[in-house]
């Protein structure tokens, strides 16, 4: 969701796919999306779907990592129940209470 809020498009589609796709290509590349875990505003930057409407600029299949302040979600390879549970690990504290039942409500188990 690079380049839209929801259902408003924001911006032009940049280069972020690019990189990702050359760094999984690269010998030793590994793709990562490093980002802050909240907004300023205190809502959180990893959940549980998407808005509806939001466009996807990179692929689940083309992020093998993603970095917060609260470490690293190490994605490749894993199911979706693995991903959730890395993902939610870290998620800022405050919010992760929310993500493990919305995990739980989907997937009819806690990992």
């Amino acid at each position: 969701c690079a380049d839209s809020i929801g259902t408003l498009h924001y911006s032009g589609v940049g280069g972020q796919i690019d990189f990702m796709r050359g760094a999984a290509l690269s010998e030793q590349g590994k793709p990562i999306l490093v980002l802050p875990s909240q907004t300023s505003k205190g809502i959180s930057r990893i959940v549980n779907t998407l808005k509806e409407g939001a466009g996807v600029t990179t692929t689940r299949a083309h992020i093998h990592y993603v970095v917060t302040e609260y470490g690293v979600a190490n994605l490749f390879g894993k199911n979706y129940q693995q991903r959730a549970k890395a993902l939610i690990g870290i998620a800022h504290p405050d919010h992760r209470e929310a993500l493990e039942r919305a995990a739980y409500k989907r997937f009819k188990t806690l990992y």
